[in-house]
Formats: structure tokens, C-alpha cells, sequence
């Protein structure tokens, strides 16, 4: 009964935080019989994690450009209190204490829907190893790849190979947790494996999902988060719940309210969820107003994504000049939107968007958790794949990367028109391009930033239905710095005798409506030259 005895730590702070609400809140146990179940079980208390854990080996911050949160107003009314963000945030579905030393295990599968035919086993390894290596307190003891053909049983493994396993695990000394390298344990199976090997076992979406808590910086990636952990909740709630049951005392009824233990954390998790939903869509509410708003500035996006590690903070510090991005060479170190301005060789400006890395074998739940930060690539008006061609596994985080596109449904305008770039050329002997339609930089030496900012400006021209248009103005009328705030100004050519200009503009379709509305018919039509579109 010591774990039923530690229900409310999780659960139960859902309701203490709405108590402690300055406006009025619908508590989350409104019968008495509820109440009367919280404080008989007081609740589960899913193994937390130590937030001094989470240093990461570089503690430098995030780049600053401007998140979403950054970007706007004060609003009178917050969508949701920052204590409460915290206290969901607290309350995690934590995967140990402390520094863990960890034995992975990476099942190579033979045959069937589960084998990976764009890499290999010990690349897969490798990854794992990075993972595990980029949280501060965690270090690899030691590794094994082991075949198996049967990765849907509950151990994975056949007989024999999870016998041998078993026993390298128990003689090694000082592991903590045992690291199996699929993308999802079922709840059964991890229970099983913890049995057999007497450790923590993680998975990559715990593992993965650990990572993100630590990189956490604002509101909206912390709510995030705390909705992606409510399935490892979930699991961990009828693993602990199925040993009480094998101790006779789990299925009881709490204080007669009809309500199992498990019905009580079930309703109180599902409440908890909605409240991030609710938090979350609220979120995307204004982060949709917020693009609004810049499309209505005409400022063009541009959303860098790629493979996690592949340079896209680098690619726009580069790009931008903007000197507080601090890329780190570290999986995951981008989770929050953020925005930073650029200009291309018009000197239009560009807004270039940061996204979140992708990963192979990244479960969906994980990344539906996150779909409202990535929906800003969906209304870009350019995307730009960032590769590192220097790594083993290129072709297949290619391959990742636009099943994830696929998977999120963006646009077939902006698949078609997506710029792919080779970065990180810089760490290839005598790299010859074997790619059409793709641009060899290296961000970090500012090479080819050139030919990729003529060809996003290309795009960008294109797609936004822009003008390239010369215009004669009067230098003695405001037109001339009405085009500056309105559109790009490229060139001006001055006659001082006729006291006008020839004016070189990119400037989109509305914004040239309302400049023919301003000016024409005021000034003498004879000293308008005919515009052209280049």
C-alpha cells in the first residue's frame, strides 16, 4: 500500500492549483465522494526526476530573435498563470533520480515492417548513445546490439538471446536503467523488463521526451511537454496499479463512490489533459493572430527545418547576423518558434523561422504534442531543408524529415518549391555536389550563403506574388518614402534637373494598389514613367 499512499503528489495538485486561483476555477474533484477518493488514495507518485538533472552540458541560452511569446502585446487577461504552467510542469512523468548510468540495448530486427532499411544497427546505436550523452547527469556503462526476430513480443527478444541478456545486464556493475532503443515500450512490457533486469527501462519517446523537459524555456513548450507525458502517466499508472492488484488490494472501491483507484487517476489524468488542450489552443489562437499580423506587415517567412543537429540555428545566425542566437552542437537544443529578420540581396526583409529538429522512429503522440509550434511551417511562404551531408546517416534523415512533412500535410505548393541545402560541407574532404536542385553551404564558415540568399529571394518573388517595378516619383512629394516604408527599395536613380527619380521597388500586388490610390492623378500623369514588371 506504500504506493497507493502516494496518489495526490501527481494527480491531485490540479485541483490545489485551482484553489489557490485568484479567479473562481471549476475544481477538478466536485463531489465529496471525490474528495474523500483523493485523500484515501492520495495519489500515485510517478517516480520524479530531479530538475538540478537537467543541466545540460552547455548552459548556454536560447537565441534570442523574438518567440511567439516575445513577439506580443500584454494581454489584460494571461491565457493561463505561470504558477500553474510550473505546477503542471512539476508535475512530471519523470523517468529516475539523479545521475543514471545506462546499459542500451538496440534490438536489430531482421525481417518485417519493423526493420530499418535506410540505416544500420550501429548507426542506430550511435544515435542512441547522443541521446543519452546530451543530458548532463547520464552517461553510457555500456551497449549491446542483439538480433531478434520477434520485436513484438513483450520481451522483444526470443528465448535464449533475453536469457544472455538478462544475464550481461545483472553482472554489470553500477547501471541504473537499461536504455531499449525502440520507439515505444507497451505498458506490459516495460513492467516485464523492469521484473527481469531489476533497473529503470526507458524508450526512446521517454528518453527523447526527457531531453525536451530539459530544454524548456517558455510557457508554450513546457505545456507541450507536460501533454506529451501524460501517456507515459498513463503506462506507469497501470503498471503500478496491476502490482497492487497482484498484492490483493488494487480493483477496491475508494470510500464508496463506486470508483476504482484506477477510474479516479484515469478521470483525474484526463482532466488534467484537457486543461493543457484548453491552455494550448488558446495558445495557437494567438500565435494564428500573431502570423496574421505579420503577413498583414508583408514580411515574408521562411521555415528552416531539418534533422535535429543539423546546423539550422547556425544556417540563421548566418543568414541574420543576429548575434545572441547561440547554436549548440547538441540534439534538440531548439523546442521554442523562434523569429528572427534577415535581408535578402533587394534588401527585402525576410522573416527566417527556427522549428524544432527532427528525429527517426519519433513516436506521433510526440510530435502531435507539438503540432501547434510546427503548424507554422504549414503557413510559410518558403521552406528550407537544412541536411548534414556530413553525417553517415543523411539519406535517411532525408527521408525522415519529409515523412514528418508528409505526415503534418503541408502544402504541395511548398513541398514543390522547398530549397534543400547541403550544409556542413566544410567537414568533407574535396565535397563534390552529387545532388540536383540542392545548395552546398557551410553555415559555421559563411559559405554559399550568397547563392542561397539569391535563390530564397527567388522564391520568395515568386510565391508571394511581389512586383519588381521601376516607378518615377517627384522628389519634392512624400512618395518616395512612402515606397520605403511600404516596399523593398533596390535602386534609385536621381535626375536633379527635372527634381524626380527613377525608383526600383519589389512590392506586392496590394501594396502597389494603395499607392496608385494615394499618388495617382496628384502629381503631373506625364512625369510618371510606365512601370515594368522585371
Amino acid at each position: 500500500m506504500a504506493a497507493v499512499r502516494r496518489i495526490h503528489r501527481c494527480l491531485g495538485a490540479c485541483t490545489q492549483s485551482s484553489q489557490r486561483a485568484a479567479t473562481p476555477r471549476r475544481p477538478l474533484l466536485t463531489a465529496p465522494h471525490h474528495a474523500a477518493a483523493v485523500r484515501a488514495a492520495s495519489p500515485l507518485q510517478v517516480r520524479t526526476f530531479a530538475l538540478s538533472a537537467c543541466r545540460l552540458r552547455n548552459t548556454d541560452d536560447f537565441g534570442t530573435g523574438f518567440t511567439e511569446e516575445e513577439e506580443e502585446e500584454e494581454d489584460d487577461e494571461e491565457l493561463i498563470d505561470d504558477s500553474e504552467v510550473e505546477e503542471l510542469f512539476e508535475q512530471q512523468a519523470g523517468i529516475g533520480e539523479g545521475q543514471q548510468r545506462v546499459f542500451i540495448v538496440h534490438p536489430d530486427v531482421k525481417w518485417g515492417s519493423r526493420k530499418q532499411y535506410l540505416t544500420t544497427a550501429e548507426l542506430m546505436m550511435a544515435e542512441a548513445v547522443g541521446l543519452v550523452n546530451t543530458l548532463d547527469s547520464w552517461r553510457v556503462v555500456d551497449k549491446i546490439i542483439l538480433s531478434t526476430k520477434t520485436p513484438e513480443k513483450k520481451r522483444i527478444f526470443g528465448k535464449g538471446n533475453f536469457q544472455s541478456l538478462t544475464e550481461k545486464i545483472r553482472q554489470t556493475a553500477g547501471i541504473t536503467a537499461v536504455f531499449v532503443n525502440v520507439e515505444r515500450l507497451s505498458p506490459l512490457s516495460e513492467r516485464e523488463l523492469e521484473e527481469a533486469w531489476g533497473v529503470k527501462v526507458f524508450d526512446r519517446y521517454s528518453v527523447v521526451l526527457h531531453i525536451f523537459r530539459c530544454n524548456a524555456r517558455t510557457k508554450e513548450a513546457k505545456l507541450q511537454i507536460s501533454l506529451a507525458e501524460i501517456p507515459l502517466l498513463r503506462s506507469r499508472l497501470k503498471n503500478e496499479i496491476a502490482n497492487l492488484d497482484q498484492q490483493g488490494g488494487g480493483s477496491r472501491y475508494i470510500g464508496g463512490s463506486g470508483e476504482t483507484l484506477l477510474e479516479v487517476q484515469q478521470r483525474l489524468l484526463k482532466e488534467r489533459e484537457m486543461k493543457i488542450r484548453a491552455a494550448l489552443e488558446k495558445l495557437r489562437k494567438k500565435r494564428h493572430l500573431l502570423r496574421s499580423q505579420r503577413k498583414h506587415k508583408e514580411f515574408p517567412t521562411v521555415s528552416v527545418l531539418g534533422y535535429t543537429n543539423c546546423g539550422k540555428t547556425t544556417l540563421i545566425k548566418a543568414l541574420t547576423g543576429d548575434s545572441g542566437l547561440q547554436p549548440r552542437n547538441q540534439l534538440f537544443a531548439t523546442l521554442d518558434v523562434t523569429v528572427h529578420a534577415g535581408q535578402l540581396p533587394s534588401h527585402m526583409t525576410v522573416l527566417y523561422v527556427d522549428t524544432i529538429g527532427f528525429l527517426s522512429q519519433l513516436p506521433h503522440q510526440l510530435i502531435d504534442s507539438f503540432s501547434a509550434t510546427l503548424e507554422d511551417i504549414k503557413y510559410s511562404d518558403l521552406l528550407v531543408h537544412v541536411r548534414d551531408i556530413s553525417h553517415p546517416e543523411t539519406v535517411n534523415q532525408k527521408v525522415n524529415v519529409l515523412n514528418v512533412l508528409k505526415n503534418l500535410q503541408v502544402p504541395d505548393r511548398l513541398m514543390s518549391s522547398m530549397i534543400e541545402v547541403h550544409n556542413k560541407i566544410d567537414l568533407i574532404d574535396n565535397y563534390q555536389l552529387t545532388e540536383p536542385n540542392t545548395l552546398p553551404i557551410s553555415a559555421l564558415e559563411e559559405r554559399g550563403l550568397d547563392e542561397l540568399k539569391k535563390a530564397v529571394e527567388d522564391v520568395i518573388v515568386n510565391s508571394t506574388g511581389k512586383h519588381i517595378l521601376d516607378l518615377k516619383v517627384h522628389l519634392s512629394s512624400p512618395q518616395l518614402s512612402w515606397l520605403y516604408k511600404q516596399a523593398t527599395v533596390q535602386d534609385v536613380q536621381v535626375n536633379a534637373d527635372e527634381g524626380s527619380a527613377v525608383v526600383k521597388v519589389i512590392i506586392s500586388t496590394a501594396a502597389y494598389g494603395r499607392y496608385k490610390k494615394l499618388f495617382t492623378g496628384r502629381y503631373d500623369p506625364h512625369d510618371q514613367c510606365p512601370s515594368t514588371v522585371m
